[in-house]
């Protein structure tokens, strides 16, 4: 791996130079397909990565972060490629779909949500009105798309068909995500189904999409589906725990927020399945329509730590992330790049970082 040795990314050492790396390998041709969308979209994308101000005049201030992303799911692409033995050029177009798609359904969720930040400053369509954020998501998938229909490689038809069943599930996970804030009836189980479709079909399709442009037979890229998956739903669970008890800096909108919307993420799915006092009390405040306060939000993320929805959803971690490695070895990866995705999944999964 061109300017990254295993050595850089031992299970000890930071993961900074690996991700550096993939999104240093992305870029370009990340940059080459939002510019080539028509200009209003095109400016609401660059917009919404975190590339220049709302007008398009440079950023007036240092960004917080990756205010346009860590460059995760590329990472996954290129080492899912590479572990196969392929290169990780020959996976740019997968992996600038992937985050195409991803930015896509982040325009899509904060819309739907109602979400007014995002990656630490003002969403799009709080900026930009909600028909253009809807257009620009909309311009993002087409471009996607034709990032990978148009690549110059004879797995183009397969990495397109990939992606298509992907965007199949995150659709359906999408809208019974939406559908679940006005039941009362949601477990866990329904829960993780969710998630699988809205967040792990994405993951999931990134190491597939490596394997698939890498030329890999079926049998691997399962594998790599099949991590990419459940490691997905880990970074679910971390996210539903960051969203409660994690902070602002990380999660890049306030901590509370869902809480606050009353929406079902799993600590509060388990929580409500508790029958115990806790648990009825949380159920209680949850019908309620007033909103709620400081306090409020405070006692529903104590009532769901009594109510055991922060064990189950912790546990939850560990079961997704010890089946996304042994679904990983299915792949029969290099040693080498079975420990760079191994130290990746303990990023994506530890909510220290």
């Amino acid at each position: 791996m061109t300017g990254l040795t295993a050595m850089e990314t031992d299970t000890t050492a930071d993961m900074g130079p690996l991700l550096a790396w993939a999104r240093a390998l992305v870029s370009p041709a990340l940059r080459n397909a939002i510019d080539r969308m028509p200009h209003p979209e095109c400016l609401i994308a660059g917009y919404h990565r975190g590339w220049h101000e709302a007008d398009g005049s440079p950023l007036r201030e240092i960004p917080a972060g990756e205010r346009g992303g860590k460059a995760v799911r590329p990472a996954l692409v290129f080492l899912a490629a590479r572990a196969v033995g392929g290169s990780a050029e020959c996976a740019v177009p997968g992996a600038v779909a992937v985050e195409l798609i991803h930015d896509f359904s982040l325009l899509h969720d904060d819309v739907i949500d109602g979400d007014p930040m995002r990656r630490h400053q003002s969403a799009a369509w709080m900026v930009y009105g909600t028909p253009a954020a809807v257009l620009a998501g909309d311009a993002l998938l087409v471009s996607a798309l034709c990032t990978l229909a148009d690549s110059p490689t004879p797995f183009a038809d397969a990495a397109v068909r990939e992606t298509l069943a992907m965007l199949g599930e995150l659709m359906v996970g999408q809208s019974q995500d939406v559908t679940f804030e006005s039941r009362t009836d949601v477990g866990v189980r329904q829960y993780l189904t969710m998630a699988a479709g809205k967040t792990g079909a994405l993951m999931g399709c990134a190491c597939a999409l490596g394997g698939v442009l890498a030329g890999a037979g079926e049998e691997r890229v399962s594998g790599l589906r099949e991590f990419g998956r459940c490691l997905g739903l880990a970074f679910q669970c971390v996210d539903d725990l960051l969203g409660i008890w994690g902070e602002c800096k990380r999660s890049g909108k306030p901590v509370g927020a869902d809480l606050a919307a009353r929406k079902k993420s799993l600590p509060v799915v388990a929580a409500l399945a508790d029958d115990g006092p806790a648990g009825r009390r949380l159920a209680a405040l949850y019908e309620r329509q007033e909103a709620l306060d400081e306090d409020g939000i405070a006692l529903v993320a104590e009532l769901i730590e009594r109510a055991g929805g922060r064990e189950r959803t912790e546990l939850e971690v560990k079961r997704q992330t010890a089946a996304a490695m042994r679904a990983l070895s299915r792949a029969e990866p290099t040693a080498e790049v079975y420990q760079q995705l191994h130290c990746l999944a303990r990023l994506l999964t530890d909510r220290d970082h």
